[in-house]
């Protein structure tokens, strides 16, 4: 009898402990598919303005970094020559998915991709020690995929389509498919100036940027710190493991970004520079850029679901994620967009009026849509 309840209690436990491993790993990947109505914080637009500065909407929440754009403009060459005028606005680019298992994808549902039949890192922890055995660091690793989203496009939410980046929605670039992202050496090849910034002072400097970035925009000239998340050099997936996973998510964002600013596969698309398309820009202009956080959970209801790069994320990030499954995480990068409105050269005395003054209504009526309900399109 007593053999016989023996056998029944391992067996109990050999049942409880496959269940658990099931559960762990159905668990490994969970999501859900995005919604740009409902999940996307519209006042980040927000201001948009016209003819050099001129607001035609709500100033939004964040502070707007100084740009300068002159009020009229000019595109093209010989008789593809277009004046027109300037509109400045704000613009969802991407989606950037962080997650602990290779091939897993949140925003589309938690479905995963396997192991893609590659060598790929997943979410881990490395602990280093010293020669006597003593603990020096944590560190954890973590996947990034990379969406183009341009949600005004798709939606044709916004005023001429001619000013937005015109792609199809699509799963643009994976790190599981990338050397260099498991690999601190090998990433050198992107940024050799790392090393330079490898050093006390430098990484001193970056307390500097987290008051900045944290009571209005970040500082441009320290391009190595991501404000309060730390430094964006190595262009790598490793990060300390101490820190929360809000702050993990919007710093390698970041990084992300600046590592396929180097790759020449994310350009820019403000200032004077960007009026008639986007441009190569190396090293990231940290202030025209946005991140918001749209998964685990949706932005705030205050309005300020927006961030510039390098805030700190201990009241924005807080509740953000969960357990289990709340290490993966989902950031949409919004840009500065200052682009050309043309039209012919030959016309644009009759046709500037009419087209600041829809610009104007359109711009005043979404403000009002906005300022009218607790949260933005919520």
């Amino acid at each position: 009898m007593k053999r016989a309840a023996s056998l029944l209690l391992k067996a109990a436990a050999v049942l409880s402990l496959g269940a658990g491993t099931l559960c762990a790993q159905a668990d490994e990947c969970r999501g859900r598919i995005l919604n740009p109505v409902t999940d996307v914080c519209w006042s980040c637009l927000f201001p948009v303005k016209i003819a050099g500065g001129v607001p035609v909407s709500s100033s939004g929440s964040l502070p707007d970094p100084q740009v300068h754009v002159p009020p009229v403009c000019v595109c093209g060459k010989g008789s593809n020559l277009r004046a027109g005028i300037t509109m400045s606005f704000w613009e969802p680019v991407r989606t950037v998915e962080i997650v602990r298992h290779p091939g897993c994808l949140p925003t589309m549902g938690g479905i995963s991709l396997g192991n893609l039949g590659i060598r790929a890192s997943a979410h881990s922890k490395a602990h280093a020690k010293t020669d006597d055995g003593s603990l020096r660091r944590h560190t954890a690793f973590w996947q990034v995929h990379w969406m183009n989203t341009p949600w005004l496009f798709v939606l044709e939410a916004l005023l001429d389509q001619s000013c937005l980046e015109q792609m199809p929605w699509d799963l643009a670039y994976l790190s599981e498919l990338d050397p260099l992202w498991d690999d601190t050496l090998a990433s050198f090849l992107l940024a050799p100036e790392a090393a330079l910034f490898a050093n006390p002072a430098a990484q001193g400097a970056c307390a500097a940027d987290c008051i900045a970035a944290s009571t209005g925009l970040p500082t441009n000239s320290l391009y190595w710190c991501s404000g309060c998340q730390g430094s964006v050099f190595p262009l790598t997936g490793w990060t300390a493991s101490a820190v929360s996973y809000p702050s993990a998510w919007t710093l390698l964002s970041h990084r992300f970004a600046m590592k396929l600013a180097r790759e020449g596969l994310l350009w820019s698309a403000h200032g004077s520079n960007g009026l008639c398309g986007s441009y190569f820009e190396p090293i990231l202009r940290k202030d025209v850029w946005r991140t918001e956080i749209v998964y685990p959970t949706r932005g705030d209801k205050s309005g300020n679901c927006c961030q510039p790069l390098g805030r700190t994320t201990a009241v924005s990030g807080a509740g953000r994620s969960f357990t289990p499954g709340g290490e993966d995480g989902a950031v949409l990068l919004w840009r500065r967009r200052d682009c050309c409105v043309t039209t012919s050269v030959g016309g644009l005395a009759g046709q500037t009026s009419a087209a600041s003054a829809r610009m104007a209504r359109r711009a005043a009526e979404a403000a009002r849509q906005s300022e009218s309900s607790d949260s933005p399109l919520y």
